[in-house]
């Protein structure tokens, strides 16, 4: 592993990372690279600090999290569509997750891969930024059971480090006919199922190599990711309602060119 800062850095750029559209994964593989951030542990640490991230979504949403579970409670319409829609749209990660974790765990070490799926999926978010215009969806409770399971599947994308997981959702929403607010907004609430279910399967599959030093070091960056992740959350759903998703796709393509540059010169 290594130093508090380090963990502190990376916890901040996952906070930052973890809803835009440009791999929070991606950007952690690429700044422990940087860093020296490695050893045992560290594949777990990149994992598990992605729930920081996600809680600040429940604090966030706070009232809508309440206001679903006691439309739960009443058995209303649409607290019971919001829950099937999430749980359609998160089972399909959660199961390809558990298939496919030793060679996700490979590629959480591959910077070449993080550069080359940043700029794919930059590419990706220009053509659909520019090929989609049909809006049939305005709500999270809104999406039919298909939408929610098609979008689902989409986010498996996100399972390959550099896709983004953000940015598979959100794009799929949009492929599937919802606006830029609903599908950003839903993006948010599948994350916490999925990355709840992740960061608990890591943990556990990367107990042998987790002692007191390496789980210090992931609360600290856990907690760094929440903090930063507060800045993120409501100001991305204002920012792609007005401006769409391109700069994040520029940006995207930027820093995985720069990437490969740098791992090529190296």
């Amino acid at each position: 592993m290594a130093s508090v800062r380090d963990a502190i850095i990376l916890g901040v750029v996952e906070g930052l990372t973890e809803f835009l559209p440009v791999s929070s994964t991606g950007h952690l593989i690429l700044a422990a690279e940087l860093l020296g951030f490695s050893g045992e542990g560290s594949v777990a640490f990149k994992i598990a600090i992605q729930l920081g991230a996600i809680l600040a979504v429940v604090l966030a949403y706070w009232q809508r999290f309440t206001g679903v579970a006691v439309g739960l409670l009443r058995l209303e319409a649409g607290a019971l569509a919001f829950v099937r829609n999430i749980l359609l749209g998160f089972l399909p990660a959660m199961v390809l997750g558990v298939v496919l974790y030793s060679a996700i765990r490979t590629l959480l070490e591959s910077p070449e891969t993080v550069a080359v799926a940043l700029v794919l999926g930059g590419v990706a978010i220009l053509l659909i930024e520019r090929l989609v215009k049909t809006v049939r969806v305005r709500s999270v409770e809104g999406m039919p059971a298909r939408i929610a399971a098609g979008v689902g599947l989409i986010q498996c994308l996100a399972l390959v480090p550099g896709v983004s997981r953000s940015g598979a959702t959100i794009m799929g929403g949009l492929l599937f006919g919802l606006d830029r607010r609903t599908a950003a907004e839903y993006s948010f609430f599948l994350a916490v199922p999925t990355m709840l279910a992740a960061t608990v399967y890591a943990l556990w599959a990367e107990r042998g190599n987790l002692g007191v030093d390496e789980l210090e070091l992931i609360a600290i960056g856990f907690g760094a990711a929440f903090v930063s992740a507060l800045l993120v959350v409501r100001t991305l759903v204002a920012l792609v309602s007005r401006f769409g998703f391109a700069p994040f796709a520029w940006y995207r393509i930027l820093l995985g060119t720069t990437a490969l540059l740098w791992i090529a010169a190296r």
